[in-house]
């Protein structure tokens, strides 16, 4: 793999771990047969996560490196945090995003399966030029059910702080107690990271670094429309729900009735639109802003410069985001392609520019 090669300092080893995820959202789940179905997935419930373990490593710190959207494996991110580990001397720790990667079921993968499934929306659908076998299944449960984003965000959160409070209360096997946590947020990862530290939860993210690649825009600036991502007709769906639809009656109705999660509603909330929360999501931005800081790439068409500056503001986004461009050609999915067209030496030096900043902030 050549972004393997990218890493300068040896990584001891890579160490799994179990997890239960405990999250119900009962009152939610009872009533919606789409969110009822997913609480099933035993998949989603009962998964390994895997920490990349560097060469005499800090034993009072972590990072938690949260994926992007739709990621099927961790093969992309795999010298990302051999990177950081090796450089930070942190252990990192891939947790993957409910219903991603080894919490999806197998049968999402299945080419017969998805190829009835893609034929199906081709029937549906006016335009499916940005259907794929890669973005079917992701397609399909967030048009049947666009509450589905939401709730599965909140389901990672609330893991997340789980497996926070046992590294800080030393119930981790890897970790001593009082292991404080950093995070390296790419694409939704780092809107995922955004509303964590917003909410705050159990007040064991206080003190965390956030790095954000790729990210940090407001969901009405996002663009998801992408053969890696989602089709066409889940995005203008999952956008009309969520930035038209659901600030109304119906999320009064079916998310709501948790009064324990109202604070995660209100960070939600506030990372929609500009104009919702704008005051209190601005200053909260002002205030961590020293421990904030991230990388957009020029050509990121998905998660675009300008809308971090819509989510934070334009002086705190200058303050805290570097805008890099490479002299090849990237994506927001591939910002360092492997395809054998590009110049190892410039892919190398692209790379090493980003994470470089990435470690002495997170170091």
């Amino acid at each position: 793999m050549l972004m393997k090669n990218f890493t300068r300092k040896p990584v001891l080893k890579t160490l799994n771990f179990s997890f239960h995820s405990e999250f119900s959202n009962t009152d939610v789940v009872r009533e919606n047969e789409f969110l009822s179905y997913d609480s099933t997935i035993s998949e989603n419930r009962y998964f390994p996560y895997s920490v990349i373990v560097p060469n005499n490593p800090m034993n009072n710190a972590c990072i938690l490196l949260l994926h992007g959207l739709n990621e099927m494996n961790w093969e992309k991110y795999i010298s990302w945090a051999e990177y950081l580990a090796s450089h930070t001397h942190k252990p990192v720790i891939l947790f993957p995003i409910a219903f991603h990667i080894n919490r999806r079921p197998s049968e999402w993968s299945d080419p017969r399966k998805m190829t009835r499934l893609i034929e199906k929306r081709k029937r549906t659908e006016g335009d499916f030029s940005s259907l794929s076998f890669a973005n079917a299944a992701i397609s399909e449960r967030l048009t049947e059910e666009p509450l589905r984003f939401y709730n599965s965000g909140i389901q990672t959160v609330e893991d997340i702080f789980r497996l926070a409070s046992q590294i800080t209360i030393g119930n981790h096997p890897l970790f001593r107690k009082g292991t404080t946590m950093d995070i390296f947020g790419y694409s939704i990862g780092s809107f995922l990271a955004e509303i964590l530290l917003m909410a705050n939860p159990g007040k064991l993210f206080s003190a965390s670094r956030l790095f954000i690649f790729c990210g940090g825009a407001i969901f009405s600036n996002m663009y998801g429309e992408s053969k890696y991502i989602m089709d066409k007709q889940a995005y203008n769906l999952l956008l009309q729900f969520y930035c038209e639809n659901w600030i109304g009656k119906r999320q009064n109705r079916q998310i709501s009735k948790d009064n324990t999660n109202d604070i995660l509603l209100q960070s939600f909330k506030s990372m929609i639109q500009p104009d919702i929360n704008r005051n209190e999501r601005e200053s909260f931005f002002n205030s961590q802003k020293h421990r904030i800081a991230g990388v957009s790439l020029l050509k990121d068409k998905v998660m675009p410069f300008s809308g971090v500056e819509a989510c934070m503001g334009k002086q705190r986004a200058g303050e805290c985001f570097e805008v890099m461009d490479f002299p090849f050609e990237y994506s927001h999915e591939a910002p360092f392609p492997e395809n054998g067209r590009i110049d190892h030496g410039e892919l190398k030096f692209a790379f090493n520019k980003v994470f470089k900043k990435v470690a002495e902030f997170l170091n």
